[in-house]
């Protein structure tokens, strides 16, 4: 009776803490997420711990962010033009209408960043970290990306043209319409890369590994690809090349014909507009802070 009885009480016990567990749950508190705004050229935010962030329509132009933690942050519409984010941590951020025109992402982590249509003309990617990154339409026109990883990433229709990427990992990474005329590939890897499509019109590949990359309807023209390593004649069949093209010993490509060549590559859609940035950030950053 007595066993009865204590089970009874224990039974109540626990009802009567049931609503107030339920209420204290739904008083969890939610970790505040900084969102910025306004201008904020030049500004020193070097080593900030700035994860998860909103750039909402800011201008952070010139602005030091060397070695901070942006990861998972979100650019919507903001203006990084010849900032300094060096060693930045930017792994997962989403670049929606960013420009990153002239930038410093030397040895910057942007594994797996969503940065489709983004601007990083003219930037310094040395050394940079973009593996698995989906960077659709991108364009990294006269960038520096000199042992910089693109392992992976999406980077069909993406401007890489007058680039510097010698000694970079294309590995297994989608360049299906890219532009990639009048840059240096000079021992950079493209084992398994998707390049259907692509133009490589004046492109040097002294050293630069083909094993297994496809190369189905490639602009060749004027590219010189004598010293590249694992092209076979198969991966060269379908290609499009011309009395300028400079091929290893013993293959061959077929010329094709001016207009052939001009044709326009039907290239994937074109990344939707970023939204439109609220009028009122939650934190305005000013001059200083």
């Amino acid at each position: 009776m007595r066993l009865l009885l204590r089970l009874a009480a224990a039974l109540a016990a626990l009802s009567a803490a049931l609503p107030a567990a339920g209420f204290a749950a739904d008083r969890v508190v939610v970790a505040k997420r900084d969102a910025f705004g306004g201008a904020c050229p030049k500004c020193e935010l070097s080593g900030r711990k700035l994860a998860g962030a909103h750039f909402m329509g800011a201008d952070f132009s010139g602005a030091a962010l060397v070695g901070s933690d942006l990861r998972g942050a979100a650019f919507v519409g903001s203006l990084f033009v010849r900032a300094d984010l060096s060693r930045a941590d930017l792994t997962a951020a989403a670049f929606m209408g960013a420009n990153f025109t002239g930038a410093n992402l030397a040895s910057a982590k942007l594994r797996g960043a969503d940065a489709h249509g983004v601007s990083f003309a003219g930037a310094n990617l040395t050394g940079a970290d973009l593996r698995d990154a989906g960077a659709l339409g991108a364009d990294f026109s006269r960038a520096a990306l000199p042992g910089a990883s693109l392992h992976g990433a999406d980077l069909s229709g993406a401007l890489l043209g007058h680039v510097d990427a010698r000694g970079a990992d294309f590995g297994e990474a989608a360049l299906r319409g890219a532009n990639l005329a009048n840059s240096r590939f000079d021992r950079a890897s493209f084992r398994e890369a998707a390049l259907e499509g692509a133009i490589l019109t004046g492109a040097t590949f002294e050293g630069a590994d083909f094993h297994d990359a496809e190369l189905n309807h490639a602009i060749l023209a004027g590219a010189d690809l004598s010293h590249a390593r694992g092209l076979e004649q198969d991966q060269l069949d379908e290609a499009c090349a011309d009395g300028r093209t400079r091929l290893p010993p013993g293959l061959t490509a077929k010329t094709c014909a001016a207009r052939v060549m001009a044709r326009a590559w039907p290239l994937p859609p074109a990344p939707p507009p970023p939204p439109v940035p609220p009028a009122k950030p939650r934190y305005l950053v000013a001059e200083g802070q």
